[in-house]
């Protein structure tokens, strides 16, 4: 049986950082961020073991300044990789449980 999975690029950055921070460097552009939403999929699609393995790992050009990849199972919500190293104890937990800094889910 093959999960289905859903997977994103995350960056906070394109949507609160001045111009002038962009040039310095420190963020990955909204471009930079759909380019790795592209190669995730593709990757999943060729190879999923091997893909989340490198996502796990913030290997393969899946951990770019503040722009990586998480990928979960639609089927039961399970985080099952994802490259930042700020999110690793999320891995397995129910991405539908989780809830941002004001407590909304």
């Amino acid at each position: 049986m093959i999960c289905k999975l859903m997977i994103a690029a995350a960056s906070a950055a394109v949507f609160m950082v001045s111009p002038a921070v962009f040039a310095q460097g420190q963020f990955g552009t909204a471009d930079e961020a759909k380019a790795m939403l592209v190669k995730a999929a593709a990757g999943v699609k060729a190879d999923k073991t091997k893909t989340l393995d490198l996502i796990n790992k913030g290997e393969g050009g899946f951990l770019n300044r503040d722009i990586y990849p998480f990928c979960f199972d639609l089927s039961d919500g399970k985080i099952l990789a994802v490259a930042s190293n700020n999110a690793k104890q999320f891995l397995g937990t129910d991405i539908r449980a989780l809830k941002d800094a004001t407590g909304k889910v």
